[in-house]
């Protein structure tokens, strides 16, 4: 008989599971108990409105006093995108006016509509995603003192008013009532405040929320063509630089971005993130 064979016991040595590595917080230059999320009151919002128009007013009256040098940077922004061959404001400005209906409506996008679509967004910000409410407006408010800064000490004369260069000022040429180049409207508006365009600056704030936190497929497309519209309608109606509009995306980034440093959290979320969390 051969021997029974003797089972060998093999002793697993179990090592104790590793403690998680604690994430750091990410830590933004502000203190903690400074950074609120939530609804705000109302009427603080209304008071930081108003505050920023009084601003606004400010640096209007101040540039008007800078017109010669505001038209002389004209010349130089349309020389040096001309010297880069990126220099197509003039085109579509001719190409546009030929089309009554189409200058006409885009005179007054641009002075109505960039006003409207960013009012719109925060009031749809402020009631749908409260939580989201403070981030970005503070991103927003960093954006257009941004703005501020440029209107003041970089005052730049739109392209309308390079008439010897061959542009149209369509505003004066098709008489669009109530825009701000019109005459009853040029009193209360900074005519020399091209650089950034405020108007793609806003417009790419509103388009980066709506993609961001929108729940539809129709309204994050909306925020895609708002700043892409936008920006055809300030080159067509002679009211911006090309330069104009990279500036005002510009300034946008950077509030998003200051925004991040000071509270160390990101303005929104991923849109896969948002649509997870609604889901």
């Amino acid at each position: 008989m051969s021997p029974t064979p003797t089972r060998q016991h093999t002793t697993v040595e179990t090592r104790p599971a590793a403690a998680p590595t604690a994430v750091a917080p990410r830590r933004g230059l502000l203190p903690a108990r400074w950074i609120r999320v939530g609804r705000p009151a109302w009427w603080a919002e209304l008071v930081l409105i108003v505050a920023g128009w009084m601003l606004y007013n400010t640096t209007r009256n101040a540039v008007h006093s800078q017109r010669g040098a505001a038209l002389r940077r004209a010349g130089e922004v349309l020389h040096f995108e001309k010297s880069l061959h990126l220099s197509f404001e003039q085109a579509a400005n001719h190409a546009a006016d030929k089309i009554t209906w189409l200058i006409v409506g885009m005179n007054y996008y641009y002075a109505t509509l960039y006003m409207v679509g960013l009012i719109g967004v925060l009031l749809w910000l402020y009631w749908r995603y409260p939580g989201h409410y403070r981030a970005a407006r503070t991103a927003l408010c960093v954006t257009s003192a941004t703005a501020l800064l440029g209107f003041y000490f970089f005052a730049l004369a739109p392209p309308r008013f390079l008439t010897s260069a061959g542009f149209i000022d369509t505003v004066v040429v098709h008489h669009t009532w109530g825009s701000w180049a019109s005459g009853s409207v040029d009193s209360v508006s900074n005519q020399y405040a091209a650089m950034p365009s405020i108007h793609v600056a806003w417009a790419t704030w509103c388009g980066v929320v709506m993609f961001r936190l929108a729940k539809k497929p129709l309204v994050r497309a909306l925020g895609v063509l708002f700043p892409l519209t936008t920006f055809a309608v300030i080159v067509c109606t002679g009211n911006h630089f090309e330069a104009d509009a990279v500036a005002g995306a510009l300034i946008a980034a950077t509030g998003f971005a200051v925004q991040r440093l000071l509270t160390g959290r990101p303005t929104l979320p991923r849109p896969t993130a948002a649509r997870r969390i609604r889901a």
